[in-house]
Formats: C-alpha cells, structure tokens, sequence
C-alpha cells in the first residue's frame, strides 16, 4: 500500500501510485493552482497518464482544502505559550526494593535500584496515597502502580495501601484504579483472587519461548522460570476474560527473531501481548545494537502481517505496540508530551522518596523530595514539565512524533544526557511500530470496505 500521514490534522490517506510520487513534486508550504503545474506533467509523464496525474492533482488540492493533507503546524505555538500548571494523577509505587529473580537485562539492579535491598512500609505507602491526594488538585482519577523489585515479595502492604487509598479516595472525592507488575513466581490462588476483585490491570512479566525466558529471567538459583509461570499466567489471562492484563516481555540480542515470541504467546492462548526492546548500553553482550535496525525492522514486518491475518481469521490478538486509534488518537497534552514523568507522573521508592519516574529511582541527581515531608524540587519537575516535542530537535521533523511524543526520558538521560535529547535506537523502533500500526488499520479498513 502507497500511504499517506497528514502529521498536523493525523488524517491517513491511502493512495494510488501516481498520486503518491506527484508528492514528490509538491514543496511545503503547499499552495494549489488552478491547474497541475507542467514541470510535474513533464517529469511523471513517462510513467502515467495526463489524465491520471490531473485527476491525482486535483485530488491533492481537494484534500487540501479540506483540511488533511499539507495542513499547517497549529501545535507549536501552542507549546511555547503553555502553562500547564501540572497536578500529579499517578503514581509508581516501589512497593519492594528486592527481587526472587535476577534478570540479565534489569535496569533496576535485579530489585535493589542500586542502592539497599528493602521493603516499602504500610506507613510509607499510606504517606504516598496522602501525597497525591494533596497534590492531585481537582483530578478525580488517580492511578497507582505497584512496582518493584517484586511487589509480590510485600503483598501485605500492597492490599493495605490498596484498603487506605479506597477509604481516603472517598473522603476526597478521588477514584484510585492500581495496576500490579508481576514475574508470577508467588502467585497463587488468593494473590488471584485479590488482584481480580482490587486490580484494573495487571502485567505479567515473560519474554516469550521457553529457551528465551529461561536465559534471561533465571530464578536466584539460577534455574529458569517459564515452567513456573506459565500455568499461573494462562490461569491469570482467563480469570480476567482476556482482558485488563498484559503479557509483558523483553527482547535482547539472543532473539532478535522477537516475532516468534510474541506469536509463541498468541498460540499459547493470550489477548494481551507487549514485546518491547531492551534498552542496554552496546558493551552489554544482549544490547541491541545500530547493525540490527534491518533485522527488526523485518521481525516488525513479520508480525505485523501476522497480525492482520489472525484478525481476519478470527484468532486475533492485541500487540501494544500496534494498537492505535487514527480516528481521535490521544488529547493535544498527550501528543505533545506524552507519559508526563516528573510532573504528573512520579515514582515513590521504598523509602519514600520521590524521582521523575521507575527508571530514575536511585539517581540522586534526579531526587525530587519524600513522601514523608510532602517536599517537591520545583526546578526537577519544571525541567520535566517544560519538555516536549518542540524542545526535542529530533523529533521536529519526525513523521511519528504525535505517536511517541518525544520517546523517554529516561532513555535520553542515560544515553545523551539530556532528556530533549532521545535516544536514537529507540527513535528507529518506534517509527518502524507507528508505520506498522497505520498499514494495519488502513488493511483492515480496505479489508471492511472492500470485503477482502
């Protein structure tokens, strides 16, 4: 398929070839004449037909003029006049500093974030719920992700936390909705039952086929985990119906062939599947590296042709990455500066203190306060709130930078130490997703319309 993105309106166009080469004729900013200019009459008439090209120009200037397509930037100026005055609405709470397993690839220090190994108290995590229901404002819905390390490890506290934040959400006028990460290793019927009756969503960590799970999410023994959790996770997946869950896992260098994982868990019976890159330095063996770009692009390929053909068949499953909505797609905030770590969004360590996100825990440099005392850096969170895709010069040119919103910062810390700087590995992923994700929905569109 020949597909056109419209970046400002988000319009999609499906097109013939010849008006998707008569693009390339057509400089920004677009203005159309009453005729198709002879210069491109000249240069495609080698190719197609007069007719075809002034049907395929008028066709251009109809979409013009109706708002999709050569449509003007109307976010920028909305960017650098913006006073977001930010109120937090999440919460990742790092419920156990330790970890059951030792992940090869854990960013985290296998649990203990580089720093002690150690366990969130009741105490901590009521002071947590106080936090954002002080700093919170007028947002009724507030989320709470308990995290780890292995939350699992602190289930007490989990459901104590859970029971405080119910009853001081109804004093308050707040909706709390908590999410739960988990490697599956403790989980048993009674963790099941609560995390179905408490828990809006879950994720369940596994990285796919048995040998690759094994090599990277060895048990502290250093035996493999697939044959654990599997069980536990097909039993989870069901109880819930298939949804509000995630299978979530990580690919690395040893299986760069990631498309069999991900099918592997859609043939084992699950909806609901995340497969995402590692993100490791290039001196780590299992980093993914610049040479690799073509290889996953084609395992992008692979799956997502797959993908289409399931959904057709009836065998469908959701892969996070693929799934977007061309029709409203999220709010201009969102597009513009997508999870909002540091400002709306924080991580809460075991001890309380308080980071931008998960992935800054335990870097000192980026300590924003405690729970305890209720303190804020106002520098670090309007260094985070000021961020956005128009302070990133990469992303200004970029097709896909209403999808991604800039990347992570925390990504763009590690890796070029500023978070307007992304990291370009993941800029390339991203893309190849979002070029995926549009031909699929423009597929199943065609397939609808033209019964196919």
């Amino acid at each position: 398929m020949d597909i056109v993105l419209d970046v400002y309106s988000g319009a999609v166009h499906v097109v013939d070839d010849c008006l998707y080469d008569m693009l390339d004729y057509l400089l920004e900013p677009f203005t159309p004449e009453n005729e198709c200019p002879q210069f491109i009459i000249d240069e495609m008439s080698s190719k197609y037909t007069r007719d075809n090209i002034l049907d395929c120009y008028s066709d251009i200037c109809e979409l013009y003029e109706g708002g999709q397509l050569f449509t003007d930037d109307c976010y920028e100026q909305f960017a650098n006049n913006w006073n977001k005055q930010s109120v937090v609405k999440a919460l990742c709470l790092h419920i156990a500093h330790d970890c059951n397993l030792r992940c090869k690839y854990c960013f985290a220090g296998t649990g203990q974030y580089h720093g002690a190994r150690g366990m969130m108290s009741a105490e901590t995590g009521r002071k947590a719920i106080d936090f954002v229901i002080a700093n919170s404002g007028n947002r009724k819905n507030i989320e709470i992700d308990y995290f780890g390390g292995e939350p699992l490890m602190n289930f007490e506290v989990v459901k104590d936390i859970t029971d405080y934040a119910r009853a001081e959400g109804k004093k308050h006028g707040k909706n709390f909705r908590f999410t739960i990460t988990t490697n599956g290793i403790l989980l048993d019927e009674e963790k099941k039952k609560y995390i179905n009756e408490n828990m809006s969503n879950v994720v369940l960590s596994i990285d796919g086929r048995k040998e690759v799970n094994d090599r990277m999410r060895p048990k502290v023994n250093g035996s493999g985990t697939y044959d654990d959790i599997l069980p536990k996770f097909l039993d989870m997946a069901e109880s819930r119906s298939q949804d509000k869950y995630y299978v979530r896992g990580t690919f690395t260098a040893f299986n760069k062939d990631f498309a069999e994982d991900v099918i592997h868990l859609a043939d084992l019976g699950f909806k609901q599947t995340s497969v995402e890159p590692v993100v490791a330095p290039d001196d780590e063996e299992y980093a993914l590296r610049e040479a690799d770009i073509p290889i996953i692009f084609e395992q992008y390929e692979k799956l997502a042709a797959e993908y289409l053909r399931r959904r057709k068949n009836g065998n469908w499953f959701n892969f996070f990455h693929f799934m977007i909505d061309l029709d409203q797609g999220p709010c201009a905030v969102k597009r513009l500066s997508g999870c909002g770590a540091g400002h709306e969004y924080l991580a809460v360590a075991a001890d309380g203190d308080l980071y931008p996100c998960h992935q800054f825990v335990g870097n000192k440099d980026f300590l924003m306060g405690n729970v305890h005392d209720g303190t804020v850096n106002k520098d670090i969170r309007d260094y985070f709130e000021k961020s956005n895709i128009y302070t990133k010069e990469k992303c200004r040119g970029c097709f896909a930078k209403f999808y991604c919103s800039g990347g992570c910062s925390a990504n763009a810390y590690n890796f070029n130490g500023d978070i307007d700087k992304p990291y370009a590995l993941a800029c390339e992923f991203e893309k190849k997703r979002v070029e995926c994700a549009i031909a699929i929905e423009a597929a199943k569109k065609m397939q609808q319309q033209y019964n196919i």
